[in-house]
């Protein structure tokens, strides 16, 4: 965290990203041989693979001297540091100072781990309010448990916004009618529409009222372990088969001005139709699908500075309203139960 929570105010610690969570913080195939350093939630992390290829993470900072321990070696079970060799393991133990014997350091745990697990072609790290919190369990829609069902394609990118904004974007159905008007998913529906909310066991569901399988009419918002936004789009059937086409998005800060989305695509097909799709998607709609996701992206990182406090609001903006105080709610609680803990 970039301030002292005894200084922070919900809103700020709401800003930095909201814990108690997993978030995927890659995807599974940038995750190689090498070690991979990034920035999640404010923290430098560094992820590995061992030789099972189970991934693992940890602070990306040597206990020695604090070089960056994603800038040196691999060696299955720990990494090795590029400055002096010092060997941590995925629990942040220090196995070995090569250059000298019978180091104190040996044995003793001396940066932070974190708890992992890779789900879904992505890796998901568990970011918990207090150090020794319990990861919760993590259950997903199930358009991502369900693989014998359903098969998709992960995308993911960096933008360069809150990720507050990026949450915004998709709890607003409204907007796919304008923005994305020459889409070829969602150039068709009313421009007018009232909406309405509807309570579900992990959240809600903001959608239209009047109208249904046209465009982007839709989204819901679920809490299982992880924050998740889920929504239906038509399709055409020359677009190949399954039936509509789904989304089920999630992003995570990296700091306060940067964030990393994650959209699984996602159509209901088995047997030779799943692999029909999916030459159609890599060969057609990939393409077009990236070209919404571009105009989401203009359209966020160049709102004007310090949008969100300086808004009109109206009854299309319902969904988002609801879900920020959904958000600023866990933000004060988390606050409060990281205050507590620190005086203890």
């Amino acid at each position: 965290m970039t301030a002292s929570t005894e200084t922070m105010t919900p809103e700020t610690w709401l800003d930095q990203g909201l814990r108690s969570l997993w978030y995927p913080v890659a995807a599974s195939w940038e995750l190689g041989s090498n070690p991979l350093g990034l920035t999640r939630m404010g923290e430098n992390i560094v992820l590995w693979r061992d030789h099972e290829g189970v991934a693992h993470a940890v602070e990306d900072r040597c206990p020695h001297r604090g070089a960056r321990l994603s800038k040196g070696w691999n060696l299955g079970d720990r990494l090795a540091c590029w400055y002096h060799g010092v060997e941590v393991d995925h629990e942040g133990v220090v196995r070995d100072v090569p250059a000298i014997a019978n180091s104190p350091l040996v044995g003793k745990p001396c940066v932070r781990h974190y708890h992992v697990q890779e789900q879904h072609g992505a890796i998901f790290v568990w970011f918990g309010t207090t150090a020794d919190e319990e990861p919760a369990e993590l259950v997903l829609p199930e358009q991502l448990s369900n693989s014998d069902e359903y098969g998709h394609f992960l995308c993911t990118a960096t933008w360069q916004c809150n990720y507050q904004y990026a949450i915004d974007n998709v709890m607003d159905p409204m907007h796919g009618t304008y923005l994305h008007s020459d889409s070829h998913s969602m150039a068709e529906g009313d421009r007018k529409a009232e909406m309405t909310l509807v309570p579900t066991d992990s959240g809600f569901i903001f959608k239209k009222t009047e109208q249904a399988g046209v465009n982007f009419d839709w989204v819901e918002y679920g809490a299982s372990g992880a924050l998740w936004l889920r929504l239906s789009i038509p399709y055409q059937k020359k677009f190949g088969p399954g039936g509509p086409f789904w989304i089920i998005g999630m992003v995570v800060p990296e700091d306060e001005q940067h964030c990393r989305v994650f959209f699984w695509r996602v159509r209901q097909v088995e047997g030779w139709q799943r692999q029909a799709w999916r030459f159609m998607y890599r060969t057609k709609l990939e393409g077009l699908h990236w070209d919404v996701l571009e105009q989401d992206r203009v359209i966020l990182e160049n709102l004007a500075p310090d949008a969100r406090h300086h808004e009109n609001l109206y009854q299309h903006d319902v969904g988002l309203s609801r879900l920020r105080r959904v958000m600023l709610k866990m933000a004060k609680q988390q606050l409060a139960q990281r205050q507590e803990s620190a005086h203890a």
